[in-house]
């Protein structure tokens, strides 16, 4: 039995009780007795709320259900979208409006540049993120796929000079699209100096030049005459040229050049969502505590590769000299957000006075905030955001009352906390149907403190399916993402982010690269994302941030942004249009097929997220190919199946049949993990699989086809096992 500490009618697990009394109040000026006193106040006024917002979600999916039966046979797009309205699904738009948010820091309201989203239950993967504000580029070049091993230029074994050099010409050729010369190229480059205050550049036939801008100079390290750093500027982001002949790389470069680094990522979500798996006070006391450790700049974790070990912490800022000799700071860290849980689930980590499970979000919104008071009131020894704001990313909400009421909370939240308004910035994911045809309004329902919006494919495609679960079989996977929905959602959201102001206040984002190890193919597609009109997009690793940071210095996306503000507002009709399979006839091999990927990909990650309490990870595809994937991977791999089984384009014993064929295969994957625990061949007792199988049979009757509530159910369970 959990110990609960009984305060104000709240029952506080124990763990949770002594990390806010003990090491979150602390220095924040929040005394202990009142924190709780008035979590209390916000628990019973907006528990109520929330519950009847979430029976609203289930009213007008009834509703919507049953349009679907009673017009299966004479389906009419005019009738089903005056039907959307007469139920208040699909709200009427009100008159053009401007966001108003204030204290935004640069990184989000000026700068365009990749995202990391991280598990903020790992402290090792927070401080790769949170340090990933800078990388190099040579690094990130030199042990990927972006440089091919043709030639002689393989990767494995001690450094390869034949492949530095494609590094080094890979390198260059960057350098003369951010910042080109005046005469020539950087490739000819055999000197970088200072003098006068701009950067001198001299070429191998012993010729000077300048930049051809040469306002992108804006600082060095080192003495004028021979710098160990150059740095530059290009659409706001920032490129260090650093020179050591000594080292083993600058030894080959005419120019002494030992590495390329860039500005990377300039935000990062720490995640307490989809890609944790957090259903305790247990866990949600190391999801808080690291979110601690990160504002107050304390957080470290000890690495160990082999006989060696070190500590890893948070970076320092950069100094630099400015071109007229003062002294420039930048920021050394990715800006920091923290992804809260959304309005649907409860935990157990705090009981109300009836013994209720509180809801999380609200948990998550309280707390949060209480720990970001450190960054704002500058007790730690680095800082997060210099505006004075704190970040919050608030997903899966369905529609403006949705925003509405996060937005009212966190008005609660602030007064609790003695903060001015909006000083809590809120992200709105733009990732279930019901917000994406309202979106508008959304915005409008947070206008004072919306800093960010973005869409992703697999929750949205999830949604999709569930909230049309009865409208007929869907389309093949890959055939959605070329369906004029998609494309259509995709486009809306930079338009009304854009007509409602976002530019120069806010991020306009995009969804994830979920191939880390595949980074070619994320160089030849993701630069579509800037070239969007969006000025962030998310990216798995440090290596992917300071790769995709090169599509910020080819494709100015403030530039991009005026362009697309003026076109045509992609067309809330074609985002209504239900991606259905139609007349197509499907052969049984790729039915069987589909069956297997969704199978295999649902069952490699239920495995680990239950068995191990591993939220997101890198997880073989029915190819071997590593995909990142976290909770929004089986959303849509659930209800896909689900919605073949419910109008019989497969049979419930095909795809039990196809669990368990594809929970061998996954077995055999993971052989090579000591804690790992297979599903096979006892799969009546394995807690993974029966939870792969009620997420696919019982997942019509799933909350808007959310995994949480059974995955949560079947992690607890495992839990208690051990």
């Amino acid at each position: 039995m959990v110990e609960r500490i009984q305060h104000s009618g709240l029952q506080i697990a124990q763990p949770i009780y002594q990390l806010v009394n003990d090491q979150i109040c602390p220095g924040t000026g929040i005394e202990p007795e009142q924190f709780w006193a008035d979590f209390a106040d916000i628990i019973n006024h907006f528990a109520p709320i929330n519950h009847e917002l979430l029976k609203k979600r289930e009213f007008l999916q009834a509703q919507i259900d049953s349009w679907h039966h009673q017009h299966r046979d004479d389906f009419s797009f005019a009738d089903y979208k005056a039907f959307l309205q007469s139920i208040d699904y699909l709200v009427a738009e009100g008159p053009s409006f401007s966001v108003t948010p204030d204290n935004v820091d640069p990184e989000i309201a000026l700068q365009a540049g990749p995202q990391l989203v991280v598990p903020i239950m790992n402290a090792r993967f927070a401080l790769n993120a949170v340090n990933a504000r800078w990388g190099s580029l040579y690094d990130a070049l030199y042990g990927n796929d972006v440089i091919s091993e043709e030639g002689g230029a393989e990767k494995a074994g001690a450094y390869n000079p034949v492949r530095g050099q494609k590094v080094i010409d890979y390198g260059r050729d960057l350098l003369d699209t951010a910042a080109p010369l005046a005469v020539g190229s950087h490739h000819r480059a055999t000197a970088y100096q200072v003098r006068d205050q701009s950067l001198v550049v001299t070429l191998d036939d012993g010729s000077a030049t300048h930049l051809a801008n040469p306002d992108q100079f804006i600082g060095y390290l080192g003495t004028a005459e021979n710098p160990a750093s150059i740095l530059l500027q290009n659409n706001r982001l920032h490129i260090e040229i650093q020179v050591d002949s000594a080292h083993q790389v600058g030894a080959t470069d005419k120019a002494g050049v030992k590495d390329i680094v860039l500005e990377a990522a300039l935000t990062t979500i720490m995640d307490c969502e989809d890609s944790v798996a957090a259903v305790d006070a247990e866990d949600k006391s190391l999801a808080y505590g690291n979110w601690l450790g990160l504002n107050k700049g304390t957080l470290e974790e000890t690495i160990t590769r082999g006989d060696k070990s070190f500590v890893r912490s948070m970076n320092p800022d950069r100094e630099y000299l400015a071109a007229d000799g003062s002294t420039l700071r930048l920021n050394g860290r990715s800006l920091m957000f923290v992804r809260n849980v959304g309005h649907l689930m409860t935990n157990p980590a705090i009981l109300d006075a009836q013994g209720n499970e509180v809801p999380e979000g609200i948990m998550d919104g309280m707390i949060t905030s209480l720990i970001s008071l450190h960054d704002l009131k500058r007790t730690g020894r680095l800082t997060n955001s210099a505006a004075g704001s704190s970040y919050i990313v608030k997903p899966k909400m369905h529609g403006p009352e949705e925003v509405a009421f996060t937005n009212s909370l966190f008005d609660a939240i602030e007064d609790a906390l003695g903060l001015e308004r909006h000083r809590i910035k809120v992200g709105i994911m733009d990732e279930e149907r019901r917000t994406s045809v309202n979106l508008k309004e959304c915005i409008r329902a947070a206008k004072g403190r919306v800093v960010f919006i973005n869409t992703g494919f697999l929750d949205r495609t999830g949604d999709e399916i569930h909230t049309s679960m009865h409208a007929g079989p869907f389309a093949l996977k890959a055939d959605l993402k070329a369906m004029p929905w998609i494309s259509a959602y995709e486009d809306r959201n930079v338009d009304v982010g854009l007509a409602s102001g976002l530019r120069g206040k806010a991020q306009i984002g995009k969804g994830m690269w979920a191939i880390p190890d595949n980074m070619a193919d994320m160089m030849r597609i993701k630069i579509g994302h800037p070239k969007s009109g969006a000025n962030t997009a998310w990216v798995p690793s440090p290596t992917a941030a300071t790769l995709h940071a090169m599509h910020y210095h080819q494709v100015d996306v403030a530039a991009v942004q005026e362009q697309v503000a003026a076109r045509p507002m992609a067309s809330v009709d074609d985002i209504l249009t239900i991606p259905l399979l139609g007349d197509r006839q499907l052969s049984a091999e790729e039915i069987q097929l589909e069956l297997d990927n969704n199978a295999q990909g649902l069952l490699g990650y239920v495995v680990r997220w239950v068995e191990q309490g591993v939220g997101c990870s890198k997880v073989l595809d029915i190819n071997n190919v590593g995909l990142m994937e976290d909770r929004a991977t089986l959303r849509i791999s659930s209800q896909h199946m689900t919605n073949w089984l419910h109008h019989g384009i497969c049979s419930a014993e095909q795809i039990t049949e196809t669990l368990k064929r594809m929970a061998v295969v996954v077995d055999g994957q993971n052989a090579g993990d000591p804690d790992y625990i297979t599903m096979s061949p006892n799969f009546e007792q394995s807690n993974a699989f029966q939870a792969a199988c009620d997420l696919v049979f019982k997942g019509d009757k799933q909350p808007s086809g959310y995994t949480e509530p059974l995955l949560h159910a079947y992690r607890q369970r495992s839990k208690a096992a051990v």
